[in-house]
């Protein structure tokens, strides 16, 4: 089964935190996006996501990477300048 027009799949990743392992629940594009700010960073994505953690005031760590990928995508925005 396809899924629909404009619909997200989320996709389901396992990680390893500080020697932990868990899992992560996101959106491809959320998933893309966080490899290329990772990539810029030259960290591996679940270093990135450890910093996340490190820091986050969310509850759940899925949401709380989603924040985070949404606040550089504002930033880089910004940089940009008005339009």
């Amino acid at each position: 089964m396809r899924p629909r027009a404009g619909k997200s799949v989320i996709v389901k990743r396992s990680i390893i935190i500080d020697g932990h392992k868990t899992s992560v629940s996101l959106e491809d594009a959320f998933w893309i996006e966080l490899k290329k700010i990772a990539h810029a960073r030259s960290v591996t994505v679940s270093n990135l996501i450890g910093s996340v953690d490190a820091t986050r005031e969310q509850n759940n760590l899925s949401s709380a990477v989603r924040i985070f990928v949404l606040e550089q995508l504002q930033k880089s925005t910004s940089e940009l300048g008005p339009e």
